[in-house]
């Protein structure tokens, strides 16, 4: 079984390092499953839990861009929906793969309802002088991309339907 090792940052200094079983390697695109844990509590979109300790993903790391893409599971294997991370970078050497998160996140439920989340977060790390204004402009225009993309049925890549946890 193949596996990535995935350095995961999120400013000023926090940093996730994993080793997740990889899925698909196609080069640009790295389809790999973890499953969360280490969670402080749950995390609710318009009141729904959409992620809990336990809950298995099944995430696309794509090389270049400015997000990347989990498909959220919960215990039972009942797909939640999707939770998008805006990201400075995606950058792949060999089996590493890092990211920068940019705070701002969309959750996609299976509906196809959207919901920008952690505004507050991006504001503050603006505020601290975490992040420049130009890097908070940067995130918001990644997610309304996202958004917008979303609308117009353009978001997510068809390479999100091809895999499911289960395979």
């Amino acid at each position: 079984m193949k596996r990535i090792h995935l350095i995961y940052k999120r400013i000023p200094n926090r940093v996730l390092e994993r080793e997740d079983e990889v899925v698909a390697d196609l080069g640009d695109v790295i389809v790999a499953k973890a499953r969360f844990s280490g969670m402080l509590a749950p995390l609710k979109v318009n009141g729904v839990k959409v992620i809990d300790n336990g809950y298995n993903m099944l995430y696309f790391a794509f090389t270049g861009e400015n997000c990347d893409i989990l498909k959220v599971y919960d215990e039972e294997g009942n797909f939640k929906g999707l939770y998008i991370d805006v990201l400075a970078y995606t950058k792949r050497d060999g089996d590493n793969l890092e990211m920068l998160d940019l705070f701002l996140d969309v959750f996609v439920f299976p509906n196809g309802e959207a919901f920008l989340l952690d505004e507050d977060e991006l504001e503050m790390a603006l505020n601290y002088g975490f992040i420049d204004k130009k890097t908070f402009d940067f995130a918001y225009s990644v997610a309304r991309e996202i958004l917008e993309k979303l609308k117009r049925k353009e978001f997510p890549p068809e390479i999100v339907w091809k895999y499911d946890w289960g395979d």
